[in-house]
């Protein structure tokens, strides 16, 4: 296991390679230029020298060893004159915002909590709703609340996140009064109080993004359930007199997972993706809104930032799949 593992992460540092090089020279390539929103008033020698100071000048693979490089030394930035700028403090160069002039990675540190509070909170509780769900819908197929639940989950699956978020603003905020309709970034946890007010806040966030991974995930285990419930191991395990709970709970359920656990994990950054939306309709200060306001901005080294960090999620848990499944598969060998 140990070897297959650093095989498989030094695997991964070519591949992040590879899709940062392409995202960089796509972006690269896309039409936009930073001095278009300058006043056409400005002369022309004092655009080329603001793309100077921006890094523009540079050739594009200096540019691309310079982004790459803000991965590695995240430190506090002081005061920068340029895209590549340098910490008058410590001597770093540092990948500089186009739209606010900050250190990339600084400003992508200050919006990950709040991305984490709703994003990684609602993907929990949506698995703890679902892997319950699926399993006991499979166990009593065609019941009463397996007819519920396909009904629930399929709505769920179905209904975008922009439309439902919209939607509990409208009941919940606007009609019943019991939740705030907009998420305050400024809000910090101090004591009792200020945990509940934080509570409350995340509530629909967390609700609109749970639902999705709830419908999405109890379809999975219900499916892989149902295919394992009716494999031989299972009557030999119930002619040997197993309990009931132990043939399901134990037997059923781990061969199950093994599919389950591929969704689970290339699901992290396709809760990150549908966060983009939410954190717009809730106006959650994190890393879906910066991307888009970068976007908006055509702040290049934001977008590429962003988008690579989603890459690098992909790539750590595709790798975090395969080391479970020789966990709950004993057929699986990695030596």
């Amino acid at each position: 296991m140990l070897t297959y593992t650093i095989r498989r992460l030094l695997l991964a540092i070519p591949t992040l390679l590879f899709i940062a090089l392409v995202i960089f020279l796509l972006l690269e390539l896309a039409p936009g230029d930073p001095m278009a929103q300058v006043p056409l008033t400005v002369p022309s020698e004092v655009k080329e020298q603001m793309r100077d100071a921006l890094g523009l000048g540079e050739p594009t693979h200096i540019r691309f060893g310079k982004w790459m490089w803000q991965f590695f030394v995240i430190e506090p930035m002081v005061w920068s004159d340029a895209t590549f700028g340098t910490d008058y403090a410590t001597g770093k160069q540092r990948v500089i915002s186009w739209q606010t002039r900050s250190a990339v990675m600084d400003i992508v540190v200050q919006r990950l909590p709040q991305t984490l509070w709703v994003v990684a909170l609602s993907y929990v509780v949506g698995i703890l709703i679902a892997l319950p769900i699926g399993i006991y819908s499979a166990y009593r197929q065609y019941s009463v609340f397996d007819q519920v639940g396909t009904f629930v989950t399929m709505v769920g699956y179905s209904v975008p996140p922009f439309f439902s978020g919209v939607l509990v603003i409208v009941i919940f905020s606007v009609h019943l009064g019991w939740l705030p309709s907009i998420y305050d970034t400024t809000h910090r946890v101090v004591d009792w109080d200020s945990f509940v007010i934080q509570l409350r806040q995340m509530v629909m966030p967390v609700m609109v993004l749970a639902l999705q991974t709830t419908a999405q995930i109890s379809r999975f285990m219900r499916a892989s359930m149902l295919d394992n419930l009716n494999q031989d191991y299972v009557r030999t395990a119930r002619a040997k007199g197993l309990r009931e709970s132990t043939v399901v709970m134990v037997h059923v359920l781990r061969n199950s997972m093994i599919p389950v656990v591929s969704v689970i994990a290339l699901g992290v950054p396709q809760i990150f993706g549908g966060a983009i939306i939410t954190e717009q309709i809730f106006k959650v200060n994190g890393l879906g809104q910066l991307l888009i306001t970068a976007i908006q901005a055509n702040d290049v080294p934001m977008v590429q930032t962003v988008t690579f960090m989603l890459a690098i999620l992909i790539v750590t848990f595709n790798i975090i799949a395969d080391l479970l499944y020789g966990v709950l598969d004993p057929r699986i060998r990695y030596e």
